[in-house]
């Protein structure tokens, strides 16, 4: 079957004018893997838990350096990654979520320009820092970093692919069916970030300014700044990968965990689990953490792995109806590349680390909590007395207003 539907795939998909070669390549690469059912399967009885050597306890770690001169080169070394292709429609918003504001007149955006400015200004360093926007989110973006124009930051952005939706009966891709507006299409999963920033150009250039690991994050975490301790640790011990994981509570037993399997750190998902093991792996007494999605990767690490196609994560495949048509997408997860570079360990941070904005309830919690306690708004007032100052506009405190 796999033998029969390929062909005529990639004949369709050869036909497509509106994505790169290289996303047409990564496209039916993605296919192909998923056709061949030679995916992974996890043994259950192989599984052990991490010891502290492989999930690190953040209070184990070193102070870093008081010098200021150390500081600023370690952080020359660093270039902060959000992620950015979501939209905003849960929490009624039609554009990039990172442009919702969140509080004090702030946006998502706002305070992670905010927190990697101030760093810069403090230690005199150079962090850039880079969005990674999807198709919906790209044009939009642009308009909006120009606000940031006379920032002292510097800016970047760059799409990850763009791969047509197959409608599953006849399993071609949809935009050659004659569906080409933008639901014919879809972004590929934060997985996709690696072989993006290569093919984008971007790799390359923060190579030749001497960055040496990049702090990929999503944009709506609110506990996701930059630590000194956790960049000092990689650049010492040269870790090639770290994810963030922090300990489970009953509302987070369906995330992914890292486990020691086969001699090296892998996560692990509920959807690779037995159905016999299910509920042993949401016990909160067994898995006792979870990804939180901020992960510090070697950029050279990342060229490697990326030149040699050595980046094979678990695919998952993501079934969607769509104007009443049957379609499938194929989705990577940016944690499951854990596995495939060296000396890859995971962190075990406060729960300070990881405070999502993923619905009106949970910004509605931020409007209530203490500003202390939450990292980038601690960061955005702080920063005043450093000067920096950013207008954003308020057109969301007064939605939140309206329906609070």
């Amino acid at each position: 079957m796999a033998d029969e539907k390929l062909p005529k795939l990639r004949e369709a998909v050869a036909g497509l004018g509106q994505i790169s070669d290289k996303e047409k390549s990564g496209f039916i690469s993605l296919v192909s893997r998923y056709l061949s059912g030679d995916e992974e399967h996890i043994e259950w009885a192989k599984i052990h838990t991490p010891t502290d050597e492989v999930v690190v306890p953040y209070d184990t770690l070193e102070s870093p350096p008081e010098d200021l001169e150390a500081t600023k080169a370690l952080l020359n070394k660093l270039a902060v990654l959000k992620l950015n292709g979501g939209l905003g429609t849960t929490m009624g918003c039609t554009g990039p979520k990172s442009v919702i504001e969140v509080r004090n007149g702030f946006t998502f955006l706002d305070l992670i320009v905010i927190q990697i400015e101030s760093l810069n200004k403090k230690y005199g360093s150079n962090v850039p820092l880079l969005l990674m926007n999807s198709f919906n989110t790209h044009d939009d973006t642009l308009k909006i970093v120009e606000k940031y124009s006379n920032s002292s930051i510097e800016i970047h952005t760059f799409n990850q692919s763009q791969y047509p939706r197959v409608v599953a009966d006849e399993f071609l891709p949809w935009p050659s069916k004659g569906k080409t507006d933008k639901d014919g299409w879809y972004p590929p999963g934060h997985g996709d970030i690696f072989p993006s920033l290569m093919n984008s150009g971007k790799l390359d250039l923060l190579l030749s300014q001497g960055k040496e690991y990049v702090f990929i994050a999503n944009s709506d975490n609110l506990g996701a700044i930059v630590d000194m301790k956790i960049l000092n640790h990689l650049i010492h011990k040269q870790n090639e990968y770290c994810m963030e994981v922090t300990p489970k509570t009953l509302a987070d037993v369906k995330g992914g965990t890292l486990i020691s399997y086969e001699g090296r750190v892998q996560l692990l998902e509920i959807a690779q689990v037995p159905d016999a093991h299910v509920d042993e792996f949401k016990s909160i007494e067994k898995f006792k953490i979870f990804n939180t999605n901020n992960l510090w990767v070697n950029l050279k690490a990342i060229k490697r792995l990326v030149e040699a196609d050595a980046l094979k994560m678990e695919i998952i495949p993501n079934p969607k109806e769509v104007d009443g048509v049957k379609v499938l997408q194929l989705e990577t997860a940016a944690g499951a590349a854990i596995r495939f570079f060296d000396h890859a360990i995971g962190m075990n941070v406060p729960r300070s680390r990881f405070l999502p904005v993923k619905a009106t309830s949970d910004l509605q919690l931020v409007q209530l909590e203490q500003i202390h306690q939450i990292p980038q708004l601690s960061w955005a007032l702080s920063s005043r007395r450093l000067g920096v100052s950013l207008v954003a506009s308020s057109q969301f405190l007064a939605l939140l207003s309206s329906i609070a």
